[in-house]
């Protein structure tokens, strides 16, 4: 019987990761069927949902390089509105910034990974530089499975062992509970 329930237990795990998947589908499948049964709703017309739907696929694409090229008023004037709003200008501006981490953009550093002990010594954790002042680090340190939750710490660099992970594989090791880890020679290089 305990061999059976577990078995039934492995099977349920092994199907998580095919759910997590069919559920992202699925729930882009019904937005988009949404949007699409709003737009056709107004004009009953296939030929007109198409076209509105590629004029708006144009856009978006022109707005992104405007963006990228730094050459977009909208956004810019749109920016400075919102910097005026107290709570809404912080929320912007931190939104952004995180965005810009993730995407790579207007960094003067180029990212990196490495390791910190937290949350005491002796236990080392891969985390995200999002900040480097002088001799300190402002770090991010991902929590399992989630890495867009965690600890922002402020440690000196004798503290950190600098990794060779991008920060792709630093996020695949997170979501995959250490699971996917990739640079398995680090460990070696951590302090005991």
């Amino acid at each position: 019987m305990k061999t059976m329930l577990n078995y039934t237990l492995l099977g349920i795990l092994a199907f998580i990761p095919v759910v997590v998947i069919l559920e992202i589908v699925l729930f882009v499948k019904d937005r988009l069927s949404d949007l699409f049964q709003f737009v056709y709703g107004y004009s009953d017309n296939y030929l007109i949902t198409f076209l509105l739907f590629a004029v708006s696929f144009a856009m978006i694409t022109y707005v992104g390089h405007r963006v990228s090229s730094g050459r977009f008023s909208i956004i810019a004037a749109f920016e400075s509105l919102i910097e005026r709003i107290p709570l809404l200008s912080t929320i912007y501006r931190v939104t952004k910034k995180l965005v810009n981490m993730i995407a790579g953009h207007e960094l003067q550093e180029p990212r990196e990974v490495v390791y910190v002990e937290y949350p005491k010594e002796g236990i080392w954790v891969p985390a995200y530089v999002t900040n480097k002042t002088d001799d300190r680090y402002v770090l991010f340190v991902p929590t399992s499975p989630n890495p867009t939750s965690g600890f922002a710490v402020i440690v000196h660099e004798s503290k950190v062992i600098k990794s060779e992970m991008s920060i792709e594989q630093v996020t695949s090791f997170i979501i995959s509970v250490g699971a996917d880890f990739e640079k398995v020679a680090e460990i070696d290089k951590l302090p005991k």
